[in-house]
């Protein structure tokens, strides 16, 4: 987090680019920032880091002159009431766009596709999932762990809200997908050969140059 400058007599908070005055009365130039260290605490000014402020779903705060953080942390109960209203607005947003074939289903008779309803049946497990262990968290600590956290590459580390399901690909657009894959690592095998090929070919014309 950034520093912050303050005048320690007037407890004023310096802006660079803004003149200021101390507590004599004494007009500083709007270009004070460029002042040494020692010419800024001749003057009475002070370097502050802030501490980071806490996630406020989970606590009310508020930030001393200091810069330290004053943190009191909200009922569980209410956090806990609130996640889960989280994960069924999500869960919901997610089921919306296929819930048309349910009404097709039931108005011409057309079954759901089998991927479909299987992703559908993870998406509420896995909602049922997440409400279960917000329900478990016995306190903040437990509840910020839910979250989800990514390593290298996006793999998945720890937590679980809100890793949800990915929309699966019907069974034409798996065949596309993979098609695409197949073209792409084709045109990769044939770059890296043709691009050895140059490379024996450069080396060959160093040698009868030589």
């Amino acid at each position: 987090m950034a520093t912050i400058l303050r005048h320690a007599a007037t407890g004023q908070t310096l802006r660079a680019g803004k003149g200021w005055k101390d507590e004599n009365g004494i007009q500083h130039p709007p270009n004070w920032q460029i002042w040494s260290a020692e010419e800024k605490a001749a003057a009475g000014v002070t370097e502050i880091v802030p501490e980071s402020p806490p996630d406020s779903r989970f606590y009310t705060w508020s930030q001393n002159a200091d810069g330290t953080i004053n943190k009191t942390a909200k009922e569980l109960s209410g956090i806990q009431f609130d996640l889960k209203l989280t994960v069924d607005a999500q869960q919901g947003s997610l089921l919306t766009p296929t819930d048309w074939m349910y009404v097709r289903k039931v108005d011409q008779k057309l079954e759901i596709p089998a991927y479909v309803q299987a992703w559908r049946d993870s998406v509420r497990i896995r909602g049922d999932e997440m409400k279960l262990a917000i329900d478990g968290a016995v306190n903040i600590n437990a509840i910020e762990a839910l979250f989800v956290v990514y390593g290298v590459g996006g793999v998945l580390e720890s937590g679980i809200l809100y890793d949800w399901p990915e929309v699966p690909l019907s069974p034409e657009e798996k065949v596309e997908e993979d098609r695409k894959k197949e073209v792409a690592l084709a045109y990769e095998a044939e770059r890296k050969r043709l691009a050895a090929l140059a490379e024996v070919e450069r080396q060959k014309r160093l040698s009868e140059a030589g």
